[in-house]
């Protein structure tokens, strides 16, 4: 009898509202991935009128617009639970796939102590500090996220902001901010060949 009653204060997915078709965990974890994503706009907005390069201010914009758009298709996901008018767009970078390795002699660095002293190397470390925290939050929101368009819809912003990150390094590392060093090719190698596929697999 205990049970029956108890069963009957469980809520399943059908039985409830759309918009209310979301767990406790999942509201939380929502909450901090949308708050974070909200910090993250709002300094690119302070960060703009730091840059001096055109470029770095043109994919700090396009970042933005991109952003804007999701946080609009989160939100109302998060509202509705169900399909967004606008799903998940893709993001395309605009810079080029060569990263340059090895490092070159450059002057230690120290935190600024004035804003002026803020340039465009402080700023791109910015973004891809915000873009990297916005992945992981958004990748451990999607795995506990129990409505299945929001849960998507999480999932798939990840690659997105992967993109954003990664044209990001690209930039820092053309402009030598972030230097790529590597080891020597007989220690590479020794680390490439580490490991051995399993023989013998067949799938059923």
């Amino acid at each position: 009898m205990q049970n029956q009653q108890q069963n009957q204060n469980l809520q399943d997915s059908s039985s409830m509202p759309d918009q209310q078709s979301h767990g406790g965990h999942e509201m939380f974890d929502a909450h901090e991935a949308i708050s974070g994503l909200i910090g993250g706009m709002e300094q690119y907005l302070l960060y703009e009128q730091h840059i001096q390069d055109p470029e770095l201010k043109t994919m700090l914009q396009q970042h933005r617009t991109y952003l804007s758009q999701l946080y609009n298709t989160i939100v109302e996901t998060l509202k509705t639970g169900q399909e967004p008018t606008v799903g998940t767009q893709i993001y395309n970078m605009t810079q080029s796939n060569n990263v340059i390795y090895g490092m070159q002699p450059t002057q230690p660095k120290t935190p600024a102590q004035t804003v002026n002293e803020i340039n465009d190397q402080c700023v791109s470390s910015y973004m891809m500090g915000m873009l990297k925290s916005s992945a992981s939050a958004f990748t451990m929101t999607s795995l506990e996220t129990t409505n299945p368009v929001l849960r998507r819809v999480f999932a798939d912003s990840v690659p997105n902001l992967v993109e954003m990150a990664y044209e990001v390094f690209l930039y820092q590392n053309k402009n030598q901010y972030y230097q790529v060093p590597q080891l020597k090719q007989q220690d590479m190698q020794q680390y490439m060949n580490s490991f051995a596929p399993i023989q013998g697999t067949t799938s059923h």
